[in-house]
Protein backbone atom coordinates (compact mmCIF):
# COMPACT_ATOMS: atom_id res chain seq x y z
CA UNK A 1 0.00 0.00 0.00
CA UNK A 2 2.50 2.49 0.10
CA UNK A 3 3.09 3.52 -3.22
CA UNK A 4 -0.33 2.67 -4.26
CA UNK A 5 -1.78 6.23 -5.02
CA UNK A 6 -5.04 4.80 -6.70
CA UNK A 7 -8.04 6.17 -5.23
CA UNK A 8 -6.66 8.99 -3.79
CA UNK A 9 -6.81 12.63 -4.48
CA UNK A 10 -4.12 15.00 -4.63
CA UNK A 11 -3.67 17.09 -1.80
CA UNK A 12 -6.32 20.64 -2.20
CA UNK A 13 -2.81 22.99 -2.18
CA UNK A 14 -1.59 20.76 -5.08
CA UNK A 15 -4.52 21.21 -6.80
CA UNK A 16 -5.25 24.84 -6.22
CA UNK A 17 -0.83 25.44 -6.79
CA UNK A 18 -1.30 23.86 -10.44
CA UNK A 19 -4.67 25.51 -11.31
CA UNK A 20 -2.64 28.58 -9.88
CA UNK A 21 0.47 28.14 -12.03
CA UNK A 22 -1.85 27.33 -15.13
CA UNK A 23 -4.07 30.58 -15.03
CA UNK A 24 -0.20 32.31 -15.02
CA UNK A 25 0.63 30.56 -18.50
CA UNK A 26 3.52 28.52 -16.34
CA UNK A 27 4.36 24.35 -16.35
CA UNK A 28 1.78 23.01 -13.61
CA UNK A 29 4.65 21.27 -12.10
CA UNK A 30 7.67 23.22 -11.82
CA UNK A 31 5.99 27.00 -12.13
CA UNK A 32 8.53 27.42 -14.84
CA UNK A 33 7.97 29.83 -17.89
CA UNK A 34 7.96 29.74 -21.95
CA UNK A 35 5.63 26.60 -22.51
CA UNK A 36 4.47 28.43 -25.67
CA UNK A 37 5.99 29.26 -28.83
CA UNK A 38 3.34 31.71 -30.21
CA UNK A 39 -0.09 32.52 -28.51
CA UNK A 40 -1.47 29.44 -30.02
CA UNK A 41 1.19 27.18 -30.47
CA UNK A 42 2.24 25.20 -26.97
CA UNK A 43 5.86 23.92 -27.16
CA UNK A 44 7.10 20.16 -26.82
CA UNK A 45 8.06 20.32 -23.03
CA UNK A 46 8.50 22.56 -20.14
CA UNK A 47 12.14 24.13 -20.65
CA UNK A 48 12.24 23.92 -16.93
CA UNK A 49 11.50 20.64 -15.86
CA UNK A 50 11.05 18.79 -19.34
CA UNK A 51 7.72 18.01 -18.61
CA UNK A 52 6.15 16.53 -21.46
CA UNK A 53 3.25 19.11 -22.55
CA UNK A 54 1.56 16.74 -25.25
CA UNK A 55 0.20 14.01 -22.93
CA UNK A 56 0.35 11.84 -26.31
CA UNK A 57 -3.28 11.32 -26.62
CA UNK A 58 -4.64 12.60 -30.34
CA UNK A 59 -7.80 13.98 -27.67
CA UNK A 60 -5.73 15.31 -24.89
CA UNK A 61 -6.40 19.04 -25.44
CA UNK A 62 -10.00 18.44 -26.04
CA UNK A 63 -11.07 18.90 -22.20
CA UNK A 64 -9.09 23.03 -22.68
CA UNK A 65 -11.36 23.19 -26.07
CA UNK A 66 -14.63 22.47 -23.99
CA UNK A 67 -13.30 24.71 -21.29
CA UNK A 68 -12.25 27.52 -23.66
CA UNK A 69 -16.08 26.99 -25.20
CA UNK A 70 -17.13 27.25 -21.85
CA UNK A 71 -15.81 30.36 -21.15
CA UNK A 72 -16.34 31.81 -24.89
CA UNK A 73 -20.24 31.38 -23.84
CA UNK A 74 -20.46 32.75 -20.23
CA UNK A 75 -18.40 35.62 -20.30
CA UNK A 76 -20.39 37.30 -23.09
CA UNK A 77 -24.06 36.38 -21.11
CA UNK A 78 -22.49 37.59 -18.37
CA UNK A 79 -21.85 40.76 -19.17
CA UNK A 80 -25.20 41.13 -21.01
CA UNK A 81 -26.52 40.25 -18.11
CA UNK A 82 -24.90 42.59 -15.22
CA UNK A 83 -25.02 45.36 -18.45
CA UNK A 84 -28.82 44.72 -17.72
CA UNK A 85 -29.04 45.00 -14.87
CA UNK A 86 -26.49 48.05 -14.52
CA UNK A 87 -28.39 50.15 -16.47
CA UNK A 88 -31.89 49.24 -15.64
CA UNK A 89 -34.70 50.61 -16.95
CA UNK A 90 -32.71 52.85 -19.55
CA UNK A 91 -30.82 49.69 -20.87
CA UNK A 92 -28.86 50.84 -23.93
CA UNK A 93 -29.04 47.35 -26.01
CA UNK A 94 -27.28 48.47 -28.96
CA UNK A 95 -24.14 49.02 -26.77
CA UNK A 96 -24.39 45.73 -24.97
CA UNK A 97 -25.42 43.81 -28.02
CA UNK A 98 -21.98 44.75 -29.63
CA UNK A 99 -20.13 44.41 -26.69
CA UNK A 100 -21.50 40.74 -26.29
CA UNK A 101 -20.42 39.98 -29.93
CA UNK A 102 -16.90 41.76 -29.31
CA UNK A 103 -16.21 39.33 -26.32
CA UNK A 104 -17.82 36.53 -28.26
CA UNK A 105 -15.04 36.76 -30.66
CA UNK A 106 -12.41 38.12 -28.44
CA UNK A 107 -12.42 35.34 -25.38
CA UNK A 108 -11.77 32.15 -27.48
CA UNK A 109 -8.40 33.77 -29.02
CA UNK A 110 -7.64 35.69 -25.70
CA UNK A 111 -8.67 32.55 -23.58
CA UNK A 112 -6.92 29.52 -25.69
CA UNK A 113 -3.20 29.54 -24.22
CA UNK A 114 -5.21 29.52 -20.67
CA UNK A 115 -7.24 26.86 -21.20
CA UNK A 116 -4.36 24.56 -22.59
CA UNK A 117 -2.38 25.01 -19.30
CA UNK A 118 -5.13 25.20 -16.79
CA UNK A 119 -6.23 21.34 -18.68
CA UNK A 120 -2.43 20.48 -18.64
CA UNK A 121 -2.25 21.46 -14.72
CA UNK A 122 -5.90 19.55 -14.38
CA UNK A 123 -3.91 16.48 -16.32
CA UNK A 124 -0.76 16.25 -14.35
CA UNK A 125 -2.22 16.77 -10.85
CA UNK A 126 -4.42 13.70 -11.27
CA UNK A 127 -3.03 11.36 -13.94
CA UNK A 128 0.62 11.59 -12.11
CA UNK A 129 2.25 9.65 -14.48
Amino acid sequence: MDGDRSGTLPPTRTILEALWRGLRLRCPRCGGRGLFRSWLRLGERCPTCALALDRGEADHFLGAYVLNLVVAEVVPAAALLVGIAWTWPDVPWRALAWTAVLLAVACPFLFFPVSRTLWLALDVTFRRD
